[in-house]
């Protein structure tokens, strides 16, 4: 008997379902539905059930698509593009957190030997020597000048095709182990103030969200996470549960600003008054266009500044906003 799979649409066992589409790549159920119709791309194969089921090659094109648009391409204009054209045109963007690699600027020998053993799967020795980098640099240290350009660097080599969607989430896991045990050695848990740190539902990048906690629980903060993707509703009421005094939330290059407005707009209406909104991340709308009350830390570096500055507050008996 034949595959029944392949009696429909010839889907097979290497295209990815519209779930793992938007898990992979970061771009919404939504948005490849509308592109299908709009644009005539991607265009899905159907299951025997009638699900959407996409092969390896349009995965491939809707990453380079995903980063043109985090560069402020359109996807009007970028969606009519042949492969080979968007390919090209990615290859000239360079994310400003990304170092540089040319012959002035060389990439450091330690972040290559990571890249390098990313690339040769050597999960072993990768954990093995980030964590002795966390060891010899201190934790604030590793974050900023190791975790932060790694991740830039694994990302941008993703989205050149470079690396392999299980090569990123072996660095992911792998690095996301590393800070895990580093936290976990921080003498005594912080006291205040309290943050609750999450995603939004459509957010399932927790990387970043992570490096902020290092440095949180560094500075003394009493750190409650909940993981990734996080309903907002949910967040209100873990955050009056835990009597959070800040919730800090995350967001990728790839989320759809939409999400990210409206989400930071709903959450600041259903949490207390006094409690404090900070969100970071990579994505644009953080910058051009932040909600009322909400504060955007550019930056990791921009946490300690931010502490500051509400422990300056606070200590002063200032109203609380």
């Amino acid at each position: 008997m034949g595959n029944p799979d392949d009696s429909a649409g010839n889907v097979h066992a290497v295209d990815l379902s519209i779930s793992a589409v938007e898990r992979d790549t970061g771009l919404s159920k939504d948005a490849l539905r509308v592109w299908e119709r709009r644009y005539g791309f991607p265009t899905p194969l159907r299951d025997h059930l009638g699900e959407r089921h996409y092969p390896v090659e349009q995965v491939e094109r809707l990453r380079l698509v995903r980063r043109l648009m985090d560069a402020g391409h359109r996807p009007g204009k970028i969606m009519r593009m042949k492969p080979e054209q968007l390919a090209q045109l990615a290859s000239q963007i360079r994310s400003p957190a990304t170092p540089r690699l040319d012959a002035e600027h060389p990439l450091r020998d330690d972040l290559a030997g990571f890249m390098g053993q990313i690339k040769r799967h050597q999960v072993d020795e990768l954990r093995r020597a980030l964590s002795q980098a966390a060891l010899r640099l201190g934790l604030d240290r590793f974050v900023r000048e190791v975790a932060a350009p790694l991740n830039a660097l694994v990302g941008d080599a993703w989205a050149r095709n470079q690396f392999e969607i299980f090569e990123e989430h072996l660095y992911t896991e792998s690095m996301q182990v590393v800070l895990r045990n580093a936290i976990s050695n921080i003498p005594g848990p912080g006291r205040s103030p309290r943050v609750l740190l999450t995603t939004f539902p459509q957010e399932p990048h927790g990387l970043g969200l992570l490096m902020a906690e290092a440095i949180l629980a560094l500075e003394g903060c009493r750190c409650l996470s909940l993981g990734v993707q996080t309903p907002i509703y949910d967040i209100a009421m873990a955050a009056a549960a835990q009597r959070a005094e800040i919730v800090g939330l995350s967001f990728s290059a790839s989320m759809n600003p939409n999400h990210v407005v409206d989400g930071l707009t709903e959450l600041r209406a259903k949490l207390a008054r006094e409690v404090e909104i900070w969100a970071g991340g990579q994505c644009p709308i953080l910058q051009r266009r932040p909600p009322a009350d909400v504060r955007v830390i550019a930056d990791l570096a921009g946490i300690h500044a931010a502490l500051r500055a509400w422990r300056t507050k606070h200590a002063a008996g200032a109203p609380l906003n």
